[in-house]
Parts: structure tokens; C-alpha cells; sequence
């Protein structure tokens, strides 16, 4: 008998011992609290976008010819009016110095006949009034009205030739001026193609050539950037985004939804999206802005001011949060969400303000059923 309760006893030590050693190992996993705080739904561009002037124009003139005055340089601030660069344009110049005396000729014409037409207007009437008198033949009288009306013709003829010949020198001031390239707007040279004595082409239609005259401002700029086309029936006129700039890490520029592209781009090889642009609000002090420079834009559709939140990277398969239950072990509690973005999610059920989750979700052993210990608090 002693001996089947020392062999029972031995047993039962053994077991003991294999459960002992062969039992799961608690998982260590850290915890944050749940909060109140602020949480956003936003949307973000897909690919960089860019920073662009509020005005640009790739300046060229219409005409081919050889460059003979360039009075701007790259960096120079111009007016808008301002002249930028002139072609060899003397032949054109004597044309229109052509054209003005020939305007001067038919004017000093216009003027002779039309005089010459009054006076004979004046005779006309003089020798009616006589022959009503039966001081002079009717003949007479009717001549006189007869030369009065073709001097009157010849001096409407005059007129219009005095206005064919400003027409003329309106022409030739036009095909002078297409040797003038002014600027459009106020802005500054951004690029310069070409110098005093080269050849200036224009672009021939579908062919681009490089323009005479980068101009754009630098004092106004706006951010254009690609939103996926799931995102685009959120997007809003006037709403606020954020944007960041590689060239200023540590600044968030504040700006407002200005233009919605009314097509979606479908691009081989790319996701489809819609160009949404962004007006910037003022920039601080110190910050100038270049046209081109890579950006970012986060465009917030909705907010909650103090919203029961926990980081969105602890949501697990959508719905479910792990936390620790009495016993020791990790259990999923399902939630339901609200308001969202990469950062926080918003939680509208499932959770209380204080508890705490697990917050080390993907390290190894973290999962549902393991038995765990509480290490350091991720709010720590």
C-alpha cells in the first residue's frame, strides 16, 4: 500500500513538474490609456504635390527675329507693362514712318477739298437766292448746286482716305509692336532663353519650343496635389488643410480648399485622381516660398473637439481592441468607431475614458488568449 501511494506521489510531482515547465510563458505587453482629445477625418494627397505661382507665363513673341535689346535678367522684379525684350525692328519702324505721312498727306487733303467744298457750298446758295431774285439764270444756280454736291462727295472720299491711312498706321503700329515683348503682370524673371544678336523663333503649332521669358510671381503661391478618386465626393470648396513642405520640415502651413479639378486624371500606370488646389494663408515670418518646391496637403472633413480616442494602429481587423482581462489573459472587445485618420480613432462604444489597452499589437505572443504581464505603460 505504501508503496502504490509513493509511486502515486512521485506521479503527481512529475506531472507537476511538466505542467510547471511546460506551461505558456506570460507575454510581456505595454498599455496606453484611453483619452479625450481631438480627433479629425482627413484625406491626403497620394503622390507630392507642388508648390505653384498664382501667376506664370512662358513668354514668347509671335514673329521669328534677332534679339536686339534683352533689358531684363534672370531674378529681375518687373511691372506689369514693363518692356523685357525688343527684336531688330527698323524696317518695321520706317513702315510705320511711312504710314504716319501718308495719314499727315490725306489729312492736309481732307482738308483742302473739304474747304474747297464749303466755298462752293456757299456759292451754291448765293447764286440760288440771286436767281429767285431774277438777278441770275436759273442755269447758273443749278450749276453752282451741281459743283457744291461734288465737291461734298469729294470731300467724304477725302475723309475716307484719312481714315483708310490711320487704319494704315494702326497696322503698322501692330506689326511693329510684335517686336516688343511687356510684361503681363507684376512678377519675377524666372528664366531668360537667349541674347542680344541670337535668333528668337516662335513655337510653331504642336511643337514646344523653349519660352523667350520665364515670368512668374513670387510673392503668391497656391499647392496643387492628387487626391484619390475614392477621397474626391468628401472633398469640399473652403475646407481647411494642412500642408508641409520638404524644404521646411517644421513648419505647417495653414490653407483652404480653392479648386476641385472637374475631372478625374487617368494616367497609365497610376492610380486615378483629382488635382485639388490649395490657397495658403499667411506665411510666417521668414518663410519665402519658390515655385516648385515639393508638397503635402491633409485635408481635414471633419473634427471632434474632445472625442474618446486611441491610436489607430491599435484597432485590430477593424473593430476589435486587446485588453487584459482578470485572469491575466489578452481578449479582443469589439468597439465601434467614429471620426478617423492615421493618427487617432474616435471611439464611440466599447470603451470608457481611463481604461487601458494593449498597445504592443504584432510583437510576438501578443494575441488573443495568451497569458500576459503588464510591463511599462506606453503612456510612461
Amino acid at each position: 500500500m505504501k508503496k502504490w501511494l509513493v509511486s502515486l506521489l512521485i506521479a503527481l510531482t512529475l506531472a507537476a513538474l511538466f505542467y510547471y515547465w511546460s506551461r505558456p510563458q506570460p507575454v510581456t505587453v505595454t498599455v496606453t490609456t484611453v483619452e479625450r482629445g481631438l480627433v479629425e477625418r482627413t484625406v491626403a494627397n497620394t503622390r507630392a504635390g507642388t508648390v505653384k505661382a498664382c501667376q506664370r507665363s512662358r513668354l514668347a513673341l509671335s514673329i521669328g527675329g534677332r534679339i536686339d535689346q534683352l533689358l531684363v535678367k534672370e531674378g529681375d522684379q518687373v511691372k506689369a507693362g514693363q518692356l523685357l525684350m525688343v527684336l531688330w525692328n527698323e524696317d518695321r519702324a520706317a513702315q510705320l514712318d511711312v504710314a504716319k505721312a501718308s495719314q499727315l498727306s490725306a489729312q492736309r487733303e481732307r482738308q483742302s477739298i473739304c474747304i474747297a467744298a464749303q466755298s462752293d457750298l456757299r456759292e451754291a446758295r448765293r447764286l440760288t437766292n440771286l436767281a429767285k431774285k431774277n438777278l441770275v439764270s436759273e442755269e447758273s444756280a443749278d450749276l453752282a448746286g451741281s459743283r457744291a454736291q461734288a465737291s461734298a462727295a469729294s470731300c467724304e472720299a477725302a475723309k475716307a482716305r484719312e481714315a483708310q491711312a490711320a487704319a494704315t498706321v494702326s497696322a503698322a503700329a501692330a506689326t511693329l509692336e510684335q517686336t516688343f515683348l511687356r510684361a503681363p503682370f507684376d512678377g519675377a524673371v524666372a528664366e531668360v532663353t537667349g541674347e542680344v544678336g541670337e535668333y528668337a523663333t516662335p513655337s510653331p503649332p504642336g511643337v514646344m519650343t523653349p519660352p523667350a521669358i520665364d515670368l512668374l510671381t513670387d510673392n503668391c503661391h497656391y499647392i496643387s496635389a492628387p487626391i484619390d478618386e475614392v477621397d474626391a465626393s468628401d472633398i469640399a470648396l473652403g475646407l481647411p488643410v494642412r500642408v508641409t513642405l520638404d524644404a521646411f520640415r517644421d513648419e505647417i502651413f495653414p490653407a483652404s480648399v480653392r479648386r476641385i479639378s472637374p475631372y478625374i486624371l487617368d494616367q497609365e500606370k497610376q492610380a486615378r485622381t483629382v488635382e485639388v488646389e490649395a490657397e495658403l494663408g499667411a506665411l510666417p515670418e521668414g518663410v519665402h516660398l519658390l515655385a516648385g518646391y515639393s508638397a503635402d496637403m491633409e485635408i481635414i472633413l471633419d473634427s471632434a473637439e474632445t472625442a474618446l480616442r486611441i491610436p489607430s494602429e491599435l484597432v485590430v481587423d477593424d473593430n476589435f481592441v486587446l485588453v487584459v482581462d482578470e485572469d491575466g489573459y489578452l481578449r479582443r472587445r469589439a468597439i465601434r468607431k467614429g471620426l478617423g485618420n492615421w493618427r487617432y480613432t474616435e471611439v464611440r462604444e466599447g470603451l470608457e475614458e481611463g481604461e487601458q489597452i494593449v498597445s504592443n499589437i504584432g510583437s510576438a505572443g501578443v494575441e488573443e488568449g495568451a497569458p500576459v504581464r503588464i510591463g511599462t505603460s506606453a503612456d510612461d
